[in-house]
């Protein structure tokens, strides 16, 4: 017994290699988990490559914040999130003006494209990164590449340096939302996260229907560069509030031997494959249908050659196992490679879907403003926000979050399904009840960041939140493309069975808002069937998106993750 104690008080110091202690009171994969960290770590003292995962011992030791820093540190992670999505959505409305300026209306999907394509490539990576240094410094260090980018945005003098610009900014986003998870992570313990995730994700939604409005107004009374100005005050708010604040660390981070640390244990060769076959697929999404047929030889290239770096990246990656980017043994618990996929449903589809193709609707089909459109998604987001808080502190009390999974798949494919009876004569008062049925979809949002914190080690808690992050961000990429092949193709049809003596390449070239201007009242009735049409069908992939939702949230396990109760020194 006392060897025993001995063993234990000098690994809690730090002093000694875990390779002789195995963590007790753990489930077996924990703790083998735990093991196979500590078997592979060469670093110095310090430097630790997994403290001890989510024991009942180790929560109870640990630090967590509260009051005026809990207060302070929620607000900022929160206006980091709002600041994504606003970056996303605000460029919507800028769009026009800029090409005016630039001459550069070929240009206009790489605004977007090297956005996502960088956020995307490097989420995994920010992940290990955040794995192995402390979090505060890490998610500074990405707002101020965030900023950078937003600057670089500002100044373009050229469609180039702003596209190179959005890729910046698009890098420091990689490592800010899962950033926040770690840090609400390390800061609250399990059983309280789910209001303030809530919070987190309700906050940072208001975003995406903000960024239509708020564009709209800064391109109309001032410049379009304030789009990107803006975000410069914001992020030195932030990291000025968070250089001040202490928030604890869950596992013991590097201190010395920073160099040895990102050649060994960031698993850089894993990057630079999976880098490029993720930005090959995306671009060949990006192409496809748009700039190159989908039968040409460079979208069928781009797609091959991802598929092909990909399997030679997982194989890398089961070489190098627990220290690898994207930890096999992790990815195929059941939780988590479900929790990952509801993730991708939820945000990839059933939000992203609905938010940008009902401001399409209103500003064709109703003939109303950009500012206005803005505002009648306005139930929709609402709607998602309250009943996300509300399932926050619901699930803190039930303590399960499967019940909020399948009601988030369930009220999905119901409002998707009315979403997609949308016609020329919807009344406001349908429309409006449709997207609150939508928006219910709140109550699901955080759910699979909970289930994935409840059966992951606390060591590889930073990596999971990266997985998933990148999961909804790659699930969203390729949900919206989907969508505009639909919504073009169906477009098309449309036109020709409605209005077939019109020049449908000119009407669909004007937009939504601008082909009013050139046709005649007797061709508007049709081509306003046209849109409505097309847009019904692009709700029933979020439709399909709310059923998946349902079938793979059954997955994601019945795990309470309600504070357990100690037991007493005496029980067996």
């Amino acid at each position: 017994m006392a060897e025993a104690d001995a063993k234990k008080e000098t690994g809690d110091a730090g002093r000694s290699s875990s390779e002789d202690v195995k963590p007790t009171n753990l489930p077996d994969d924990a703790a083998t988990s735990s093991s196979d960290d500590a078997n592979t770590t060469n670093l110095p003292e310090k430097a630790v490559d997994a403290a001890p995962s989510n024991d009942e011992p180790e929560e109870e030791q640990h630090e967590y914040i509260s009051g005026f820093r809990l207060a302070a540190v929620m607000g900022s992670i929160t206006l980091c999130g709002f600041l994504m999505l606003l970056d996303m959505s605000i460029l919507a409305t800028a769009i026009p003006r800029i090409t005016t300026e630039f001459h550069s209306l070929d240009d206009v999907g790489w605004y977007g494209a090297a956005y996502n394509l960088a956020s995307a490539a490097l989420q995994p990576l920010t992940g290990k990164v955040y794995t192995y240094f402390k979090a505060k410094w890490v998610f500074i260090s990405c707002l101020f590449v965030f900023a950078l980018g937003s600057l670089i945005c500002g100044v373009a003098t050229s469609s180039t340096m702003l596209i190179v610009g959005r890729a910046v900014a698009g890098m420091g986003t990689s490592g800010i939302q899962n950033g926040a998870f770690t840090i609400i992570s390390n800061s609250i313990p399990l059983e309280k996260r789910p209001p303030l995730l809530g919070v987190l994700i309700g906050g940072s939604q208001l975003g995406i229907v903000i960024g239509p409005l708020l564009g709209g107004a800064i391109t109309e009374y001032s410049t379009w560069r304030w789009c990107f100005y803006l975000n410069l005050p914001a992020c030195a708010v932030v990291a000025a509030i968070l250089v001040f604040v202490h928030i604890p660390e869950r596992t013991i981070k590097v201190e010395h031997g920073l160099i040895k640390t990102v050649l060994s244990k960031l698993d850089l060769s894993g990057f630079a494959l999976f880098a490029p076959a993720a930005i090959m697929f995306l671009l060949g999404l990006e192409y496809g249908g748009r700039t190159y047929p989908w039968r040409s030889a460079t979208v069928i290239g781009l797609l091959v050659g991802s598929v092909a770096t990909f399997v030679v990246f997982f194989v890398w990656e089961h070489r190098q196992g627990e220290i690898a980017m994207f930890p096999l043994k992790m990815i195929r618990k059941r939780e988590v490679w479900t929790s990952m996929l509801a993730g991708s449903l939820m945000l990839g589809c059933l939000t992203f879907v609905p938010s940008y193709y009902m401001p399409i609707y209103f500003q064709s089909v109703k003939g109303v403003s950009p500012f206005t459109s803005g505002v009648y998604v306005l139930p929709s987001i609402l709607s998602s926000v309250f009943f996300g808080i509300i399932a926050g502190f619901a699930v803190s009390k039930l303590g399960y979050y499967l019940p909020f999974v399948l009601l988030c798949g369930t009220t999905g494919a119901i409002g998707s399904g009315l979403l997609s009876t949308l016609s020329p004569s919807t009344t406001t008062g349908q429309w409006v009840g449709y997207q609150i049925l939508v928006g219910v979809r709140g109550v699901g949002m955080q759910m699979p960041m909970l289930a994935i914190q409840a059966v992951v080690p606390q060591s590889q808690n930073s990596v999971a939140m990266a997985l998933l992050v990148f999961a909804q961000t790659f699930g969203g990429a390729i949900f919206l493309t989907i969508a505009q092949s639909i919504f073009t193709d169906s477009l098309v049809s449309g036109l020709q069975a409605y209005t077939p003596t019109i020049d449908i390449e000119r009407i669909v070239h004007a937009g939504a808002s601008g082909f009013r201007d050139i046709i005649s009242e007797s061709d508007l009735p049709g081509v306003l069937l046209a849109y409505s049409d097309s847009i019904d069908k692009v709700m029933y992939l979020a439709l399909a998106s709310s059923v998946g939702i349902v079938a793979v949230g059954l997955g994601m396990g019945w795990h309470d993750i309600r504070k357990k109760e100690k037991p007493s020194p005496g029980a067996a």
